[in-house]
């Protein structure tokens, strides 16, 4: 690693810590339900981290990370649940489920990611999307195990004795939350700024101009698909942490879909934008219940607009985000800080001058394969 790849590293590193440590401050300060959706919108974090890496980064289509959530979510039900039976105590009983949820799910990104490498387009979308339709079915057919429609109850721990008179319950759900969405970023981040980030930006550009080049397109894809599942079943094991509960009703169709549009708006391919668009997840719904609240309107037409208008509301925003911002909202922002920054304007070239393309360097090999 050069210098400035590792100043740059630094700099990245330090610019997350700094930012964790804002937000765990905030969470002092925050009554009990904002610390609820904070530790929510830390687990979407999780999953659309992941998605933006694939689908903005390889270039994978996945309609179905609501499914890898819900991996996580059941391996941590399913985890602290024996680990409470057995008279287990201590951090242990999250950290370990926590970490049994992200081992499980990279296991089962191996599985589809070897099956996703060799798919493209709609067929690609379609499997994945089967995924998430499946749910139910597994969950009804080993219903002695995972509950069935009802899903399971996980057993969280509280905070540890010696910091227990330091947190509430949700202050401690919260900050275990933060650090698992930070932990995601920072590696996500550092995966995608090095060597397999080139490689991954050169097999989404052209795959057969990355096999020429060297490059393992199959791996890269498969590897990538592990990283994304991985990220996704740490954000499932934190939402089942929060919620204390597992239960295929919560990673539907539509959840993996609010996903997606949740990467587009906040900015396919950034990680900062995938930020972006987990907190809209969270904080659009809040804001359309209290609007709607706030109206009066008559019970029927609440009912009737309780959740669809949110949805339409998102699929309004992706439109919008299509015409007018591709970037989404993180593009807008780096705009608009590239506008009103002097270091950040870029110097005219002259008539007909083009920048240098960056190089991809590559693992030479004897002979691609086609």
């Amino acid at each position: 690693m050069s210098s400035t790849q590792l100043a740059t590293s630094v700099t990245r590193t330090a610019l997350i810590v700094g930012a964790t440590a804002v937000v765990i401050v905030a969470v002092f300060v925050l009554p009990p339900f904002r610390n609820y959706q904070l530790a929510t919108i830390a687990a979407y974090v999780c999953a659309t981290a992941g998605l933006t890496v694939l689908i903005g980064r390889n270039g994978q289509l996945s309609l179905g990370h609501g499914a890898l959530m819900a991996c996580g979510a059941y391996t941590f039900a399913l985890t602290a649940n024996s680990m409470g039976d057995a008279g287990a105590t201590g951090i242990a009983v999250l950290l370990v489920p926590l970490a049994a949820a992200v081992v499980l799910t990279s296991v089962v990104g191996v599985i589809v990611g070897a099956a996703a490498a060799r798919l493209h387009g709609p067929y690609l979308a379609g499997l994945t999307l089967a995924l998430v339709v499946a749910i139910p079915s597994i969950t009804t057919t080993f219903s002695g195990l995972l509950g069935g429609d009802q899903g399971l109850w996980a057993y969280v721990e509280g905070p540890p004795s010696g910091i227990a008179a330091l947190f509430t319950v949700e202050q401690w759900h919260a900050t275990i939350a933060v650090l698992a969405a930070a932990v995601t970023v920072l590696a996500l981040s550092n995966l995608t700024s090095g060597e397999f980030g080139r490689r991954m930006q050169a097999v989404r550009d052209d795959e057969i101009a990355a096999r020429l080049s060297g490059i393992d397109v199959t791996r890269t894809k498969i590897a990538t698909f592990v990283a994304s599942s991985g990220a996704a079943g740490l954000g499932g094991g934190v939402l089942a942490m929060v919620t204390q509960s597992a239960s295929p009703g919560a990673f539907g169709v539509t959840f993996s879909l609010f996903l997606l549009m949740g990467v587009v708006i906040g900015g396919l391919g950034s990680l900062l934008g995938a930020v972006w668009g987990a907190v809209l997840l969270v904080v659009l719904p809040a804001l359309v219940a209290a609007v709607t609240d706030s109206l009066h309107m008559s019970p029927a037409l609440a009912e009737r607009l309780d959740g669809n208008l949110a949805i339409a509301l998102f699929g309004l925003a992706v439109i919008a985000v299509v015409l007018v911002a591709p970037a989404g909202l993180q593009g807008l922002l780096s705009r608009a800080v590239h506008a009103v920054s002097p270091r950040g304007r870029a110097p005219c070239h002259r008539s007909g001058s083009v920048p240098a393309p960056v190089p991809v360097s590559t693992t030479p090999k004897a002979e691609a394969h086609r």
